[in-house]
Parts: structure tokens; sequence; C-alpha cells
């Protein structure tokens, strides 16, 4: 795989208004730690990888990357690859809630099912492009896998272990804290935050009011 760079993204050209969105094909499979929902956009192209999504906690793959894919400046390559987009299970949308006691998988079940959704498809090659809690589900992926992995662009990744401090501190913080408070936490900076801009009032509306709440925290769980 190609050395790791650091990129940044610029919000300077939004999708044309009346731009004809895309046609999607939402798909379901079963693997060895539960159903896993994706959505495809477009048409294989030969000998083109696949471009393989995975959202971030509090998030599902709408929320998470399709203002990054309706900039204009996105639609060369919206046009010349195909794009799967996996949502954690649960987290799609019109998802039921897991039964009480459920057991939600690992992030490294979750990179484990990536394998199906791809066999199901028939696709060989990916460029993974993953953000958070997707972005650390993507990084086990390309370890297990790397021969099928072309290139990855991991945002807000944290590869490491949480020491013993930070996880008295995450727990501390579980006492005073909501669930949806905790993922905005994630989300966002403090200064973010602080500022309240209509941006994180739009995210804190979605995440409090989910109907899938329960799910969400389940996935925010494994992630910690």
């Amino acid at each position: 795989m190609a050395e790791l760079q650091e990129v940044q993204i610029t919000e300077e050209k939004p999708l044309l208004p009346g731009q004809t969105p895309e046609a999607a094909k939402t798909h379901s499979v079963e693997t060895p730690y539960g159903s896993v929902t994706f959505t495809v956009y477009g048409t294989p192209k030969p000998k083109r990888p696949a471009i393989l999504t995975y959202h971030d906690v509090g998030l599902n793959y709408k929320s998470c990357f399709q203002p990054l894919f309706q900039f204009e400046d996105m639609q060369e390559i919206i046009q010349n690859f195909v794009r799967v987009h996996v949502d954690a299970p649960g987290m799609e949308e019109g998802a039921p809630v897991f039964p009480l006691g459920y057991q939600y998988p690992s992030l490294d079940q979750l990179a484990d099912m990536i394998p199906c959704v791809l066999q199901y498809l028939n696709f060989s090659t990916i460029i993974g492009v993953g953000v958070g809690a997707g972005a650390y589900i993507l990084a086990r992926y390309a370890l297990n896998h790397p021969d099928t992995v072309e290139g990855l662009v991991l945002i807000n990744i944290d590869p490491n272990a949480k020491g013993w401090m930070d996880w008295a501190a995450h727990k501390l913080t579980g006492l005073t804290s909501s669930i949806p408070e905790m993922i905005l936490g994630h989300l966002f900076s403090q200064e973010e935050l602080s500022g309240n801009s209509e941006l994180i009032q739009k995210y804190r509306n979605i995440i409090t009011h989910a109907p899938n709440l329960d799910n969400i925290e389940l996935y925010w769980n494994s992630y910690n």
C-alpha cells in the first residue's frame, strides 16, 4: 500500500442545485457476527478498485459521507469509481432496535464482516475511506487483508488502546453526561461545542432523537 499522507478537505464547491442524485442499491448480507447492510452507488469499472467507506459512531453512511460526495469537486471520482457505503450493524436507516442483552460485535469483528461484503459483490480490491471508529475498522481490515487494499484514507483514527487514566476519565464522564453528549464530544472539539453552531445543534438533534439510540450506544461502547 502507498504511504499514508495527511490531507485537508475544503468545502468550496457544493453540488450544483438541481443536479440529479445518484441511484443507490441497498443490500444486506449475513456474516459470522450478524447481518450487515451496505449501499452501492455506480457500477464497477474494469481493473479499478471500489471505494468502500465506514462511518464513525453516532452517524450512518449518509450523515457521515453524503456531504463529502455531493461536492462538485468529487464528481469526477463518482463517475469513475463504484462506491460501497457500509453501515455498522443497527446504524442503517430504519434499523430495528436490538433486543436487550444483544452482544454487539467488537471493532475487530466488524472488520471481519467486510470480506463477506466484498464476496457478495464479487469485488477484489478497495480504497478504504473511514472516519473515527470506521477508520480503525478499515485499518484493522487492511492489516488482515493487505492484498485487497489499494489505498486508505483514515480520518481521526485512534490506533492506540486507551490507558487506564483515559478509561477512568471516560467512566467518570459517563456518570454525568448522556450518550449523545459523549458522542458529540468525540465528533467535535471543545471549541466547536462551545460555539454551539447550527451544525452542532443539527447533530445533537439527530443523535438525541434517533429511533435507534440504543443501537448507537452499543456501537459507542464497542469503540470505547
